[in-house]
């Protein structure tokens, strides 16, 4: 059976009996699928930092520090989807199961120069009409003082005003900074519930 959905063509074995119904693929053994199935309805943010002598297990612990390590995490790029809601960190992660694979907009820095500071931060860009989408942007590096997490403000409402020519009803970010010592990784996400 092939079927056309959203431009893309599917196919599944016969085997499977499966059937359309409004857009939506249903089947024995099969993923259900449709056009507006992947847009996110809540998102939270998190952020942490991680050490350890491996870069790997810093980034790890990052993770775990976040309350995000037991999830697949796919890096998108930066939208705010529409109709989008705002959830607390609790809230959002009920409604996770460890394994999932889950969509998150990232920041992460991992450096292992000890006395340095890094960071991570998403930066949010949320206009008043909610049909419309917003931005989302990873800013990280090394850390020299500045306010970081206006910076990736910023970045986030240029990004609207120049695909809108709008000023961002509400704008903020969440941001992780950290003194370096053995490997050290922080990460700031912006994690999406389908």
């Amino acid at each position: 059976m092939l079927i056309l959905l959203a431009k893309t063509y599917i196919t599944f074995p016969k085997a499977l009996n499966v059937k359309t119904e409004n857009g939506v693929i249903h089947g024995v053994g099969s993923v259900v699928v449709s056009q507006k199935s992947l847009v996110p309805k809540k998102v939270f943010f998190v952020s942490g930092v991680g050490r350890h002598e491996d870069a790997l297990v810093s980034f790890e612990l990052a993770l775990r520090d976040a309350g995000i390590e037991r999830f697949n995490l796919v890096p998108v790029s930066s939208i705010f989807p529409p109709q989008c809601e705002i959830v607390d960190v609790d809230e959002g992660l009920k409604e996770l199961y460890p394994g999932q694979i889950v969509f998150c907009v990232m920041a992460r820095e991992t450096s292992k120069e000890d006395g340095k500071k890094i960071f991570a931060s998403i930066g949010a860009a949320i206009p008043s009409d909610p049909a419309l989408h917003g931005y989302l942007t990873e800013y990280h590096g090394e850390w020299n003082g500045e306010d970081v997490g206006k910076k990736a403000e910023e970045n986030a409402a240029y990004m609207l005003e120049t695909a809108f020519g709008i000023k961002p009803a509400r704008t903020f970010n969440i941001t992780k900074i950290a003194e370096v010592r053995k490997n050290t990784t922080v990460v700031a996400a912006a994690v999406f519930v389908l």
